[in-house]
């Protein structure tokens, strides 16, 4: 390589870093703020906390470590809100207690992880698309459909890990809902499958092994999972639709309108690849 190429080559890698200087300064607080968090961890003993500490500061790394294993560009916003996104998941949520705090806290997550997910799910089709070496060209329509359906399977195979947790290690990652409300075909007195409804539920009553009664006091009856469960599915399909929908129309019109850019991937061809192939058609000629 020419030391003008080498020059060139720097002088490319250098404006990268540039453009990355927010998304480098968002990195360096979040990583401070966390560091902080796992020495107060530490001096209160709370070992499972700063396992999880531990957990984000890999996890922060990831973005960094994808863009140089895969050859990919992640745009400076999408980057940015996947480490907040993990921060706010993991720090906020898990140590912080903004899940119990804030109630629409792992609503707003799980919707945002529908978003993103279909991001970089239309990210990988596009890139298949562009790519002349492989025989996949997806309409604008398809791309979306196939972004939507990535977003989904994410979300559910999330879910899959919150039930296996709750169900072997007895986690309660799938938070338990009060409802006054119940239909079941449990109490039909023929045993049948008739739906009986049960209203005005105020309380419920624990039996345990030994006779003991123990009243809960929660004001209702306590709804295992399932409602918390089919709520970050319906909210991460509300995230996992928008996104396709912008997607269809970025594609659709493709060059115009720049939101869809600051969430999407973009393929960067390697130095090396871009040189040798500068270099046959200088022996060419």
């Amino acid at each position: 390589m020419s030391k003008q190429k080498k020059k060139k080559l720097k002088g490319q890698e250098w404006r990268h870093i540039e453009n990355k200087k927010l998304v480098y300064t968002v990195y360096f607080v979040l990583r401070l703020s966390v560091v902080g968090m796992l020495i107060a961890q530490f001096f209160n003993q709370n070992y499972e906390n700063m396992l999880l500490c531990i957990l984000t500061l890999v996890l922060f790394m990831l973005p960094s470590a994808f863009e140089r294993r895969l050859h990919i560009d992640l745009p400076d916003t999408l980057e940015i809100i996947i480490l907040l996104f993990i921060y706010a998941a993991e720090i906020l949520g898990e140590i912080s207690d903004y899940y119990i705090q804030f109630p629409y806290w792992d609503t707003m997550l799980h919707t945002m992880n529908g978003f993103l997910c279909a991001a970089i799910g239309f990210a990988l089709v596009d890139i298949l698309n562009r790519e002349t070496s492989v025989s996949l060209h997806l309409s604008p329509f398809f791309m979306a459909v196939t972004a939507f359906c990535f977003s989904m399977t994410i979300g559910v195979l999330w879910e899959f890990f919150e039930f296996s947790m709750d169900q072997f290690l007895l986690f309660d990652m799938q938070k338990d809902t009060v409802v006054n409300t119940i239909s079941t075909v449990n109490l039909d007195p023929s045993h049948g499958t008739a739906a009986v409804i049960v209203r005005g539920i105020q309380d419920v009553i624990l039996v345990l092994e030994d006779g003991t009664k123990m009243p809960l006091g929660l004001g209702g009856y306590l709804d295992v999972g399932i409602i918390d469960t089919m709520k970050d599915l319906f909210v991460n399909f509300i995230g996992a639709v928008v996104f396709s929908t912008i997607g269809y129309f970025y594609v659709k019109g493709r060059g115009k309108g720049s939101f869809a850019t600051r969430f999407i991937p973009r393929f960067q061809r390697r130095p090396a690849v871009q040189d040798s192939r500068e270099t046959s058609q200088q022996k060419t000629e």
